[in-house]
């Protein structure tokens, strides 16, 4: 079992009693010091992640930025320190607008997405000088113009491309909600090309999430090209995250020899590449911490958490696996259980058939790989409050998230 620390953030290890040690801080003293269930953050090994993809990417085409999908964890202080390493900020609403410019990016860096973008956020992207907006369909344009301000705008295209991943998290084949086929996108992009206000930058596009093989990625890059000549491509993200021992992600290095390689292949040496790393950015990057609050055999053994489905939704929604083990004890005789949360739900199911040695009621549980999307979907199921965020870096832990208080949960009635 002490393979299981190989998925925990880089540089964890364990104390000389056993303890997981993240960020240098002790799972027990983090608990202590923070409750239960938190979401730890170590805070290098994020940095590292995102200076290796500006520097992989740069390494291959100078004229090039990445910006960080920040749906996969807006937390402010996750997206202030891709601000701080460099990278611009990916947004999918107005709560990622927000929580960008409070993460102090330079608008300019920010890019704009979605399918359904409201008025209120067309506004406050134009507004606050957001540098892109990627045009998902006509009615996209029309907010634009009806702002009376100029913005630089991209289409994204779908590239008929059907990736290995689960169908929740798939854009890029056709029939996606997202972008416009390739004969739809020429004809809005003569559109835009004749507008006074709008001015066409360059095209957008997406295969996924959750990719653990490069092909999709490369091939994605003709489709777009056949649209012609333009100043920018944003090349999207969607590179997978290790989970768990099945999990065998390309590196960073052999996703963008494709991406890049298809890129030199197809699309102007002049042009200004951008990619958006999200999953694979943050996923590893945390862990959380849970008490054990019951242990039932039966049947099944069903060990029974302080948390579940409301600080982690990535089970339920598609399926996806995790692992665990026991704090102090991830070595040693093991029984397989299953990990369930405290909601009254029978989908409340954090990792299903997993080895944990001797879990007892009071026992700390560590999962790894919670950085991805467990924050982004955390919710108030059963009046669950949501969870803190706590960075580790050195062996000093500081709070960037509070925990929600049970004033907070009744704020909003009136």
């Amino acid at each position: 079992m002490s393979d299981l620390l190989s998925l925990f953030p880089a540089g964890s290890r364990l104390d000389a009693d056993g303890t997981l040690v993240v960020g240098g801080c002790r799972a027990d003293d983090l608990a202590t010091d923070f409750g239960t269930p938190v979401l730890v953050v170590a805070e290098e090994a994020l940095r590292a992640r995102a200076r290796e993809y500006r520097d992989e990417l740069t390494a291959r085409w100078p004229n090039s930025r990445v910006v960080f999908a920040s749906k996969a964890f807006p937390c402010t202080a996750v997206q202030r320190v891709m601000v701080e390493e460099g990278l611009g900020l990916d947004v999918a609403g107005g709560g990622e607008i927000l929580t960008a410019l409070k993460a102090g990016v330079d608008p300019a860096l920010i890019v704009l997405h979605g399918n359904a973008k409201s008025d209120e956020e067309i506004a406050l992207a134009v507004e606050h000088g957001i540098g892109l907006v990627v045009v998902d369909n006509a009615d996209d344009v029309d907010r634009l113009e009806a702002t009376g301000r100029s913005q630089d705008v991209l289409v994204r295209i779908i590239p008929g491309v059907t990736a290995d991943t689960h169908s929740h998290v798939l854009t890029g084949h056709e029939g996606s909600k997202f972008g416009l086929a390739p004969a739809d996108a020429a004809r809005l992009i003569q559109r835009i090309e004749h507008s006074p206000r709008l001015q066409m930058r360059g095209l957008h596009v997406h295969v996924g999430s959750q990719i653990l093989d490069v092909e999709p990625f490369a091939e994605s890059v003709a489709p777009v090209a056949r649209l012609g000549e333009f100043e920018v491509y944003d090349l999207g993200g969607g590179l997978g995250a290790r989970y768990t021992w099945a999990d065998e992600p390309p590196t960073v290095a052999a996703y963008l020899d494709a991406l890049i390689g298809a890129a030199k292949q197809h699309l102007p040496a002049a042009a200004q590449l951008i990619i958006e790393p999200g999953r694979s950015m943050v996923c590893t990057a945390a862990t959380t911490i849970y008490r054990v609050t019951t242990v039932k055999r039966g049947v099944i053994t069903f060990v029974a958490v302080d948390g579940g489905m409301g600080d982690n939704l990535e089970v339920a929604l598609f399926g996806q696996r995790f692992e665990a083990g026991i704090v102090g004890r991830f070595d040693g005789p093991a029984e397989t259980v299953t990990v369930v949360g405290r909601h009254c739900e029978s989908g409340d199911v954090l990792v299903d058939g997993v080895p944990l040695a001797d879990p007892r009621v009071g026992d700390l549980l560590a999962v790894p790989a919670t950085g991805a999307y467990c924050y982004t979907m955390a919710n108030n199921y059963n009046g669950n409050r949501r969870i803190p965020v706590v960075f580790a870096d050195q062996g000093a832990a500081r709070l960037v998230v509070r925990r929600e208080t049970w004033d907070d949960l009744m704020a909003r009635d009136v």
